[in-house]
């Protein structure tokens, strides 16, 4: 590895500190001292005019099953993310036994929306524990991993069917904190749990059967590593819930001595985002540590009958033709025979956060070009429908390609957004990259809070936007080795000209191995982005290099 010098940027050194023009050295992958380059055999790189930052953290994804085959996580280093956190709300891809993988797929489809048909392609699970699984993907990243072990995916490999039961013994306990404990020293980063998720039978996932005690003691377990997080999804549909979820969380906390994270916090009225942050002030002030997760965009999301989707989970009947192969599903969404159960059973929902609220987007045949840009709650009170009847005569037209798309109802308040981003108790970063790819890409907060925040609306300084990407969620998140360009740290860095960084629209491409396409966001703007002293991306694009880590 050849010396770098990254010579006359604007330094915004992710510590929150004022920017400064200078020089940053690299040497061995880590940054330093620029005088100690030795600049007649080193890689020089013309910064003026350009933000040189540390690159980005992404604490937020489910890139798991994709690193299989793609160990870049595209397109996150697109947009500046140098490290992003695996395995969140209770789902990774070990501890799995051979017959449990059939269980651990039917989660994922479920609740992060991957394919079976994807795992089929292109996830070979010839790992069983966690160190194993760490193994296979380490020595092909491109990006940095932090690699979070689900607790319904332990909770499962010990006690099977029964972790969606019942409470676990002694026995059980210490066998699933002998799992933590080996996980954490083949370099996990923490456990993610969760209150509210349900499996492909409607059942709520093993986590959610774990007393206090099953908790303390597997975050306990962790922390003896040294280091360690507890990231949790609240119950979210009950807000009596969610504060109980955030009061564990800082009983959690103090009976571990660890952080503790809960995802999403969003600025939607109706959701009681104050009393969120009133109860979040709450276990600060008994000296637990506990964080929000917000995003910057709104929760803007799309829905193809032709692919998933979770908006339609509380409508059996559709889930169940959801669930069928896409032939066998045309066939059933056409059937008369099932027309009226479908209509009957999707009702408009409240908060404006349903279907009857999205508004047609791609169409395919000439019949549907009317609609493209109308809502379906107008289309369906014109021509005298009800909602599900709308939704079947579009999409039968159109192969059941149509894009119905829900935009700007969640988290659209940018005034209140940019608080909650800025806030003390939350942490930038609910992306859900790698997951939900059909409706949405995760991908680009980082860019949007650049071009918009900082850039366009002027409501952050690009210091504390960058020290909220950066040296803030490093340091909270365990990952004390880089965030900064301090000497010595992990030499991560992005170099970028802020008055072109920007995001581009959603594009639906099909690039994803078994049977699925996914959306994706682009990046204009960024120069190069190095991860551990090696550049892996530039305007041009994707280089050979993949100097990625188990963070």
């Amino acid at each position: 590895m050849s010396d770098t010098l990254i010579r006359g940027g604007t330094i915004v050194d992710g510590t929150g500190a004022a920017a400064r023009m200078g020089d940053i050295g690299i040497r061995d992958g880590r940054i330093s001292d620029p005088a100690a380059v030795d600049l007649g055999t080193a890689r020089i790189i013309d910064a003026a005019g350009k933000i040189v930052a540390p690159g980005f953290v992404d604490i937020h994804t489910h890139f798991d099953p994709q690193l299989c085959w793609d160990g870049l996580a595209t397109p996150s280093l697109e947009h500046g993310v140098t490290t992003i956190v695996t395995g969140n709300c209770s789902l990774s891809l070990a501890p799995v036994k051979p017959d449990g993988t059939a269980k651990l797929i039917s989660m994922f489809q479920v609740i992060e929306d991957i394919k079976k048909p994807t795992f089929d392609a292109a996830v070979p699970f010839s790992w069983e524990t966690f160190p194993e699984y760490l193994d296979f993907i380490r020595g092909s990243l491109g990006v940095n991993v932090g690699a979070l072990m689900g607790h319904s995916a332990i909770r499962y490999y010990v006690m099977g069917a029964e972790s969606q039961e019942r409470a676990a013994t002694t026995e059980e306990i210490d066998a699933m904190c002998r799992i933590v404990e080996e996980a954490m020293a083949a370099g996990a980063l923490g456990i993610s749990s969760s209150y509210l998720d349900i499996d492909e039978n409607m059942k709520p996932v093993p986590s959610r059967f774990a007393n206090i005690d099953e908790k303390i003691a597997l975050a306990k377990a962790m922390a003896a590593s040294g280091r360690g997080l507890w990231q949790v999804v609240p119950y979210i549909v009950d807000q009596a819930q969610v504060d109980a979820n955030i009061r564990e969380l800082g009983d959690i906390s103090l009976a571990a001595n660890i952080p503790c994270s809960l995802q999403p916090i969003l600025a939607q009225p109706g959701l009681g985002v104050e009393e969120q942050l009133k109860v979040l002030a709450e276990q600060r002030d008994r000296g637990a540590r506990v964080y929000g997760q917000t995003m910057p965009r709104a929760f803007d999301m799309a829905m193809r009958l032709s692919e998933t989707s979770m908006l339609l989970y509380g409508y059996p009947k559709w889930k169940a033709i959801m669930d069928l192969p896409l032939d066998e599903r045309r066939a059933a969404f056409a059937d008369p025979a099932n027309r009226a159960p479908l209509v009957e059973q999707m009702v408009p929902r409240s908060r404006g956060f349903g279907i009857a609220a999205m508004e047609v987007g791609d169409v395919y045949s000439d019949i549907n070009q009317k609609y493209r840009g109308r809502k379906l709650a107008e289309i369906a009170e014109s021509e005298g429908k009800a909602i599900g009847e709308v939704v079947l005569d579009l999409a039968n037209a159109d192969n059941l390609d149509t894009e119905f798309a829900l935009i700007g109802v969640m988290n659209a308040d940018q005034e209140a957004v940019a608080r909650l981003i800025d806030h003390p108790l939350c942490h930038f970063g609910a992306s859900d990259a790698g997951a939900h790819i059909t409706q949405f890409c995760g991908t680009g907060d980082t860019t949007y809070m650049l071009q918009h925040y900082v850039r366009e609306s002027g409501r952050i300084p690009l210091e504390r936007a960058v020290y909220r990407m950066t040296g803030e969620v490093a340091e909270d998140w365990g990952l004390t080795d880089r965030g900064t360009l301090v000497e010595g740290r992990a030499a991560d860095v992005v170099i970028f000209d802020l008055d072109k960084v920007a995001i581009t629209k959603n594009e639906f491409v099909d690039d994803f191995p078994g049977e699925a396409r996914r959306y994706m966001r682009r990046a204009t703007g960024y120069e190069q982005v190095i991860v551990n002293g090696e550049v892996v991306y530039d305007a041009a694009g994707y280089k050979t290099a993949r100097p990625g880590k188990i963070v």
